[in-house]
């Protein structure tokens, strides 16, 4: 065992800057960096190790190749690995979505749920997120809310400061507001449901779903 370096896999999602390529160095064949997945075993983005013994070997190939023991007692408990570590450049609005717990997520996507932490590395002045409703609604209401393009007035939206730190567990209602660069710690897991989307449209120009 050494000290190693990974490269990051990185996501070029419609809503990302280009702060990670410009201020961490990450490079991409794409126009924007959205996300930087600094540690992860995960299938859709896997980091690679860049230096010494193992160097241009995949992290997962080199734990099938350890073996689990290289984890501590705590990780190799866990039948994935265990976290996911990103950088996050929000350049604008992700939509509003909601993340699965692991019962469920194991039980319909296959894979751990997604409670996720947040720490702001930096931001714009004014710059909010989006965390749970301001109170209590209906399903009904919600729905609602979703087709007429009013779910913005039922949700709790914060303020955020440089140095911030917010826990999001799986099952809050959830969005990084445009202009937050973010450090987030969160399980191994990429099931997202979209639940509201501003009426935007993808590279297709069609509605996302």
């Amino acid at each position: 065992m050494y000290p190693m370096q990974l490269i990051a896999p990185c996501k070029d999602y419609l809503w990302g800057g280009t702060r990670l390529r410009e201020e961490f160095g990450k490079t991409s064949d794409k126009e924007k960096i959205a996300e930087s997945w600094e540690l992860s075993c995960h299938k859709d983005g896997v980091s690679r190790i860049a230096n010494g013994k193992y160097a241009g070997m995949l992290l997962t190939e080199y734990l099938e190749h350890a073996g689990k023991a290289v984890l501590g007692t705590r990780g190799a408990a866990f039948r994935y690995f265990p976290v996911l570590i990103k950088l996050i450049d929000a350049k604008d609005n992700l939509s509003v979505q909601v993340h699965p717990d692991n019962e469920y997520a194991l039980r319909v996507e296959g894979e751990y749920g997604k409670t996720e932490m947040w720490y702001i590395v930096d931001c714009e002045p004014g710059a909010k997120l989006i965390y749970g409703f301001e109170q209590e609604i209906t399903k009904e209401e919600f729905r609602r809310r979703i087709a007429d393009n009013t779910l913005l007035e039922a949700v709790h939206q914060v303020p955020v400061h440089k140095g911030d730190v917010f826990f999001i567990a799986a099952g809050t209602l959830h969005a990084i507001g445009a202009g937050i660069l973010i450090a987030e710690i969160q399980q191994n897991s990429n099931t997202t449901y979209r639940v509201y989307d501003y009426g935007r449209v993808g590279a297709d120009g069609k509605p996302r779903a």
